[in-house]
């Protein structure tokens, strides 16, 4: 008796075939499936991390208390990853967190941003310098006026700002333990590091 074996079905679209890596559009980018966090960078696409319960909690914690900020001041729209933000031309990132203003609503498309007036990331331990170094950089290129840079391990909230008609972040502020973090370009919004840090983790 012949035996006909059954082979499930793939999960997803993991069959579907994807451009190898430095050929990928943009278009092919923006509508691949799945629920990774991918970023594209320059024709290829990078599958980063997936974020911990503590990454998350930080995020969380950001985004309540920036939306009600905003909301407050109907200035925007605030969002949490994952939404690209395309920095220029082939390069675009998944910030962990974004702000946009109302005034700047036409750079907010259905699935994508032209750029962002705040970010801000959590950085990952699988690679920090991505956070640190590589983003701060492309970011500041893109013209991002405000940089928020949150370090787990070390308890503190980096705050960059970008004079104008530069493409390189001043350090407005490192914030630690026992302080708040403030913006510079929404002014009184703050966060307590203490809070952002110990509450409910």
């Amino acid at each position: 008796m012949n035996t006909v074996r059954a082979f499930p079905e793939p999960a997803g679209d993991v069959s579907l075939p994807f451009p190898a890596q430095g050929v990928w559009s943009e278009g092919e980018y923006l509508n691949m499936p799945g629920s990774s966090l991918v970023e594209f960078n320059q024709g290829t696409i990078e599958v980063l991390a997936m974020p911990s319960e503590l990454h998350q909690t930080i995020v969380l914690i950001l985004y309540e208390l920036l939306v009600a900020y905003v909301r407050l001041y109907d200035l925007g729209k605030v969002l949490v990853a994952p939404l690209p933000v395309k920095l220029w031309e082939g390069k675009m990132r998944e910030p962990d967190l974004l702000f946009m203003r109302r005034e700047h609503a036409n750079r907010r498309h259905s699935n994508y941003w032209n750029g962002a007036d705040l970010v801000m990331e959590v950085i990952s331990p699988d690679d920090p310098n991505r956070d640190k170094i590589t983003k701060r950089q492309e970011y500041a290129r893109a013209g991002i006026p405000e940089y928020w840079l949150v370090d787990p391990t070390e308890k503190s909230v980096t705050v960059f700002t970008l004079p104008k008609q530069t493409e390189e972040y001043d350090t407005h502020g490192i914030f630690l333990m026992g302080s708040h973090a403030e913006s510079v370009s929404l002014p009184g919004f703050t966060v307590e590091i203490d809070e952002l840090f110990t509450a409910n983790h």
